[in-house]
């Protein structure tokens, strides 16, 4: 079976993109790395496929995207729906925000993907063994 993540002939595309962020990916990015939204890691820039990921959680299997003014003509709207769909076969599961959201409601932004990965979390299992000793 072929590689499908972060494939090595994808490496220099992940790596322009990373230097070349636009300004609200660089400011979610700075909320979303080191584990600082609910303890998740996210990565920046993950490919799967040909196609290159804003940020995804590798663990739930969540990315996100950032869509800036380029986003909004009927080609690219089109455009962009396939390529989630084509990602989505991989059980991925995508939230869309746009730079505006992202410059004007940092926090709600940040709310709804901490709801996100809230209500597709289970709860940590309680400890075997029973309770412990008071």
């Amino acid at each position: 079976m072929t590689k499908a993540f972060n494939r090595t002939d994808q490496k220099i595309k992940r790596k322009t993109l990373r230097a070349k962020m636009p300004l609200a990916e660089v400011i979610l990015w700075s909320r979303l790395k080191g584990k600082q939204l609910e303890g998740y890691k996210f990565r920046r820039q993950y490919s799967v496929k040909n196609f290159v990921i804003d940020f995804y959680c590798p663990e739930l299997k969540l990315a996100i995207e950032v869509d800036g003014d380029s986003h909004y003509t009927e080609d690219t709207f089109l455009s962009d729906r396939e390529r989630q769909s084509l990602i989505e076969d991989f059980g991925i599961q995508f939230l869309r925000f746009t730079n505006r959201e992202i410059y004007e409601n940092l926090e709600g932004v940040l709310l709804k993907i901490a709801g996100w990965l809230k209500r597709n979390t289970s709860p940590t299992p309680p400890c075997k063994g029973g309770d412990l000793p008071a």
